[in-house]
């Protein structure tokens, strides 16, 4: 597992450098085509998916921001059926406003409505965020499964938190707090 998490440290590293030769970095390169940034708004437009592997992701940003460091985050997913099968949210990759991890997050089900799994059937399918695409950026693609490998124990951590803060909040029965508006990030982590 060590070797793993120093190579996905290499390529993170590796990543950044390369952007940053261009003046450029994970957030930069990932707005680079859109004419403006709005709040809400996915980037690029129609997500980016992977065939191969079944991992999707989209970056938006709030406005206004609940954290004043982070410009906004990446939302990823698999799909592990292709595309017509169903979505699962494996965790949210929050960036500063230079592009620089910030933290990841997880959140309530009706935060992004995918199709729920518990913690333990979601665990396993962190494996499969592994983005090979050319489009829109080779370099934010391995950047962001770079960062799945490097801290998959932490987002496991993550998984099972977020499934335990959501059993124990408010007085409703599962579904109703997955539903509750009033719980959005239920666990997260500052590299």
């Amino acid at each position: 597992m060590s070797d793993a998490k120093d190579q996905a440290d290499q390529e993170i590293a590796f990543c950044a450098s390369i952007l940053a030769k261009s003046a450029s970095n994970v957030l930069l390169e990932t707005l680079r085509d859109a004419p403006d940034v709005k709040a809400w708004s996915h980037y690029p437009e129609g997500d980016v998916f992977d065939p191969a592997s079944g991992a999707q992701w989209y970056y938006h940003c709030h406005s206004p921001s609940n954290d004043a460091e982070e410009h906004g985050h990446f939302h990823c997913f698999v799909r592990p059926q292709g595309t017509d099968g169903p979505v699962h949210h494996l965790a949210a990759i929050g960036v500063d406003p230079y592009g620089k991890l910030h933290r990841i997050f997880t959140v309530n089900h009706w935060v992004v409505g995918d199709d729920w799994l518990d913690a333990e059937a979601t665990i396993p399918l962190l494996q499969q965020f592994d983005v090979q695409m050319a489009r829109p950026s080779y370099l934010v693609n391995r950047w962001l499964t770079a960062v799945f490998v490097r801290y998959e124990a932490e987002i496991t951590e993550l998984i099972r938190e977020r499934d335990r803060v959501i059993a124990a909040y408010g007085e409703g029965d599962l579904t109703q707090n997955r539903s509750d508006r009033t719980l959005e990030v239920t666990a997260q982590f500052r590299p």
